[in-house]
């Protein structure tokens, strides 16, 4: 009997999978390709946001010394579009509205990337099961319930939203 090869080759050159065959992407491959794709298409915003991106994530991968993994690709993303809701509130605020609309573009684009964002509800019931686990009884106890809280989020919502969620529950149970 004629055992089956440990690494396959796969139809797209220099790409080669040693052990289980993995059918998802990471998430830097697929910008990579939807580059490449806005290139194509000349596609100037997309690609000149998709550069950004790269080059933010490239920074963060010289920062951490290591290869990026898919939570870190998130992390970037997340961070990015911070910036840009911020750079959009005051451009909106400066009066320049063509600016604050290109900011916008940019997080639509760069949203497409982030995983499905938790709903209010799916929101309330992970903090409510984060307040039950830590034993938290009050505000005090916030940064546990955080602490508890954010691994499981892992980018599907933003760190205010979910900060505001926490003191609405601990609030609840001070009183």
């Amino acid at each position: 009997m004629v055992s089956p090869p440990r690494c396959m080759v796969s139809p797209t050159p220099a790409r080669r999978s040693c052990g289980p065959l993995i059918e998802q992407d990471m998430l830097a491959e697929r910008i990579d390709a939807d580059m490449k794709d806005a290139a194509r298409a000349k596609d100037a915003r997309r690609l000149g946001t998709l550069r950004m991106l790269k080059s933010q994530m490239k920074y963060r991968e010289i920062e951490k010394a290591n290869p990026l993994d898919d939570a870190d690709v998130v992390g970037v993303i997340g961070s990015m579009i911070k910036q840009r809701k911020d750079s959009a509130a005051q451009f909106a605020k400066g009066n320049r509205p063509e600016l604050a609309a290109n900011e916008n573009a940019e997080i639509a684009i760069l949203e497409g990337y982030l995983p499905r964002q938790l709903t209010d509800a799916e929101l309330a019931a992970l903090v409510q099961e984060s307040v039950a686990g830590s034993g938290a009884k009050g505000a005090k106890d916030m940064g546990a319930v955080m602490k508890a809280l954010m691994p499981k989020i892992a980018g599907r919502a933003e760190g205010k939203r979910v900060s505001d969620a926490v003191k609405s529950a601990l609030s609840k149970l001070a009183k």
